[in-house]
């Protein structure tokens, strides 16, 4: 392996556990909310008061962080993601859990925004789109294999365990980008104001409009695939358990390819995912009533909807080019924001009425919407070029 592809591989175990971190709760949620005496409502607001913590988080340690270098940043974020799981490990009542999460969630954004910046600054040209895509690999493994296990660990011991474990991984990845990325110096001074004007640009904002749709589509379905599955397919729990395992490959496999496609044209990519994502969740919604075509289509879905998530983020650091890092690491916290929006589209469907089939087509319309963003700020560059070559 390559020098840089160390140092690569150590963030990408930080992201690891950080995917493993923000989704183990969801199987562990009922064990949780007898651990610290709180509902099952209560205990669910731990979920969004990550996404929440995520959101606000992101932006702020990221300008906070820039008077340091990015491995220092680095290591200094996944300390916060210890400390954090630590807390959770050790708490006794619903207020001190709640704290513990907030603490973890503060790190989770930043360390994306920041690692995806370091990864294709170590990454040759040509590699830059595979180098981003390996960083989100971290987060597709944890859902095949950080979440299962520690998912397991919790249910069959104790869930204080599970996040023993994954302050472990924490303590891990420390090591592992201390010894092998390499000294970086101090980033430059940053323009505050320069860097908000970056993010606050019109094609900035569609940018991370496209990443809040496509996110959304993506958690409208995923929130309700085992009741979908359940009602339209008639599946067992052992099914559910195997589609929910072909969607982890599915998103690997998807990350992988996408990796490639991204390094030739990132453009080109996200056109292509986006587009894919639609046609896919329109088949959906005929698939759904056989075990083996849902299956099918549900691979396929995790390929199309997780190979948006690289070109998505070097779309932003492009646009945002004055303030990479802060774009990126906003740009993960829009992903949380699609995260509650596409939870809230599913279940306004279930309530008014129109059912679980109905689910997938209110899916590929975000994803329509997330396309047209793209072409829309597509059609803007364009329109920029020609301007500048009228003018020269």
């Amino acid at each position: 392996m390559l020098a840089y592809q160390w140092g690569i591989f150590a963030i990408a175990l930080g992201t690891f556990g950080l995917g493993t971190t923000e989704f183990m709760p969801m199987g562990l949620l009922p064990v949780i909310a007898d651990g610290v005496n709180a509902s099952i409502p209560a205990a669910g607001l731990l979920i969004s008061a990550y996404a929440i913590g995520v959101m606000i988080g992101a932006p702020l340690i990221t300008l906070y962080l820039t008077r340091y270098s990015h491995k220092t940043s680095l290591l200094a974020l996944m300390v916060i993601f210890v400390v954090g799981n630590v807390l959770s490990a050790l708490s006794v009542n619903y207020e001190t859990f709640l704290i513990s999460r907030v603490i973890t969630s503060l790190s989770h954004g930043a360390f994306f925004g920041i690692g995806a910046v370091v990864a294709m600054n170590l990454a040759p040209y040509h590699k830059k789109g595979s180098a981003v895509a390996s960083i989100f690999l971290g987060l597709t493994i944890a859902n095949i294999v950080g979440v299962p296990i520690t998912t397991w660990l919790g249910q069959t011991f104790d869930w204080r365990i599970s996040f023993a474990v994954t302050a472990l991984l924490g303590v891990v990845a420390i090591i592992g980008i201390s010894r092998s990325l390499p000294t970086m110096p101090l980033p430059k001074k940053p323009n505050v104001k320069n860097e908000l004007k970056a993010i606050m640009q019109p094609a900035a904002l569609r940018a991370f409009a496209t990443t809040v749709m496509c996110a959304g589509s993506m958690f409208t379905l995923y929130t309700y695939i085992a009741p979908i599955m359940q009602t339209l397919a008639q599946a067992s729990d052992n099914a559910i358990a195997i589609m929910l395992a072909l969607t982890g490959i599915g998103f690997t496999l998807g990350n992988y390819i996408s990796g490639k496609v991204t390094d030739k044209s990132p453009d080109l990519a996200l056109f292509v995912f986006l587009g894919l994502q639609v046609l896919v969740l329109v088949m959906f919604r005929f698939t759904s009533t056989s075990v083996v075509g849902a299956g099918v289509t549900i691979l396929l879905w995790g390929m199309v909807i997780f190979g948006s998530g690289p070109p998505l983020q070097m779309q932003v650091m492009k646009i945002a080019n004055q303030a990479p890092g802060l774009a990126s690491s906003i740009n993960i916290g829009a992903f949380n924001l699609g995260n509650a929006l596409g939870a809230a589209l599913g279940g306004l469907v279930i309530s008014i009425g129109f059912g679980f089939d109905w689910i997938p087509t209110a899916a590929a319309l975000l994803s329509f919407i997330g396309l047209v963003m793209v072409w829309l700020n597509r059609r803007a560059t364009i329109k920029n070029i020609e301007v500048k070559a009228k003018a020269a």
